[in-house]
């Protein structure tokens, strides 16, 4: 048998481009076979296929048409974001040139755990964080100092999304204040944040009600004693809603408590020159968590947390000789093991920084805010037509809506069914004591058409 070629070297390009037209054929293939947003047939029918297509995992001979049928078949029994029926989670259309970034990254195979598997890499990943650190920070609290100028600058750490992002916010809380810290959120928050919390042994959470969707900072007047993390959310996983960011930061300044926003999806609102103040107040959090695996159009994985005083982040200083040894950090080699909890990790920066430089603020700002014009039509759509009931305008692009005299037995059936036919994917809530369906409007090339054709679909699904 001969050796299989190499992705990268001097024949790597030659010997990728016929694979490469395999990958999009294979992929052209699955979509039609597809054909829709979702494959029909629910779980049973999807696993019989792709059970069929991969056979024996590890065969005694290799096949060598495995590239073509497992892409093909992958494609086939995927969940489309960029199809227009395709709206339930925050789960975003990539953009082409961020893909191909990705496979740049695939071929090069840097690792971001020590200068000499990332040279260039390295140098990428802190210029780009520092930009989107300094990005966030932008608005400097009063007393924080300048930025350009303090000591304190603020920093980014690359992570692989929001449930590291805030694992790490309340780990770094943890040493900062001591293993008594105690998180106060409210019952709008991801559901990483209690978890990381049991994760990291820290006492029982505070979980503050929210019956209107936000976290009311007169709720958190009346808090216990002792050191608090108080977490805010910026776009809500449910509904998309932002806690009032300036009062909940006041909050904390007064009480001498440590303040985490959650923006994982409204993060990307800081692109928008329309819709940047929505997340006033975010400067004032010591660690913000963004995804820009959301709201920036980036293939999974594209995570970050920022943090105000990038001082806090040597409590992730480790050691493991064969990595940063002391006498190679003190010779100039720069040490990346503080840089995560993870040793090996992708360079995901690369797809980030092209995006960054490709779109720009303008381009970005620009599909930010047709995402959310959507929004806006859609939950208009709902409103006018009297077989639908909207639960409230939308804050940043998701829409909560639900057929009227409809009970939540019934939603919930007309979500399962529309999945089990691949006609559409559509999220479901719970708000007001209800269940919504729930359309999360992440791709900007849906048309006002598809709109209107996507609650056309719902009412014929909706038994009567």
């Amino acid at each position: 048998m001969n050796t299989p070629p190499l992705a990268s070297g001097p024949e790597g390009p030659d010997v990728l481009r016929p694979l490469l037209d395999t990958v999009l054929d294979a992929l052209g293939e699955g979509a039609r076979l597809r054909n829709g947003p979702l494959p029909a047939g629910g779980p049973p029918e999807v696993a019989e296929r792709m059970r069929a297509a991969v056979g024996d995992v590890l065969p005694q001979e290799g096949d060598p048409q495995a590239l073509r049928r497992l892409v093909r078949a992958l494609a086939e029994g995927s969940a489309d974001p960029a199809d227009p029926f395709c709206a339930a989670h925050l789960h975003c259309p990539p953009l082409a040139v961020a893909a191909a970034a990705d496979l740049a990254v695939s071929v090069l195979n840097p690792s971001m755990d020590s200068w000499d598997q990332a040279p260039a890499a390295s140098e990428l990943e802190a210029l780009v964080t520092r930009a989107l650190a300094d990005e966030v920070y932008a608005e400097t609290p009063r007393g924080a100092g300048n930025c350009a100028t303090s000591p304190h600058r603020p920093d980014a750490l690359i992570t692989t999304g929001g449930t590291e992002s805030n694992q790490l916010a309340l780990l770094l809380a943890r040493e900062t204040l001591g293993p008594g810290v105690r998180l106060v959120c409210g019952e709008n928050a991801h559901h990483s944040l209690p978890r990381s919390a049991w994760l990291l042994g820290l006492p029982e959470p505070v979980i503050v009600p929210t019956p209107h969707g936000t976290l009311d900072p007169a709720a958190l007047e009346t808090l216990p004693p002792g050191p608090l993390l108080i977490a805010a959310t910026a776009g809500t996983t449910d509904a998309g809603l932002i806690d009032p960011l300036p009062e909940i930061a006041a909050l904390c300044a007064h009480r001498g408590a440590r303040l985490h926003v959650d923006a994982a999806y409204g993060g990307g609102l800081l692109f928008s020159a329309r819709h940047r103040a929505e997340l006033t107040g975010l400067s004032a959090a010591d660690t913000v968590t963004l995804d820009l695996h959301k709201l920036g159009w980036q293939p999974v994985a594209a995570g970050l947390l920022a943090v105000r005083d990038a001082q806090d982040l040597a409590a992730l200083t480790h050691r493991a000789d064969y990595l940063n040894a002391d006498d190679d950090t003190e010779a100039g080699l720069p040490d990346l093991l503080g840089r995560s909890l993870r040793t090996t990790r992708r360079p995901d920066i690369l797809k980030i920084a092209i995006t960054l430089k490709t779109l720009g603020r303008t381009g970005l700002g620009a599909l930010v805010d047709q995402v959310c014009e959507q929004a806006r039509e859609f939950a208009q759509l709902v409103h006018d037509h009297p077989g639908y009931e909207l639960h409230a305008p939308p804050t940043i692009s998701t829409v909560l809506f639900r057929p009227a005299g409809a009970t939540d037995d019934a939603v919930a059936a007309v979500r399962r069914q529309l999945l089990q036919d691949g006609r559409a994917v559509l999220g479901r809530a719970r708000a007001a004591h209800r269940l919504w369906l729930k359309a999360t409007l992440l791709n900007p090339t849906t048309r006002p058409a598809d709109l209107a054709g996507l609650l056309h679909l719902v009412e014929g699904t909706t038994p009567r």
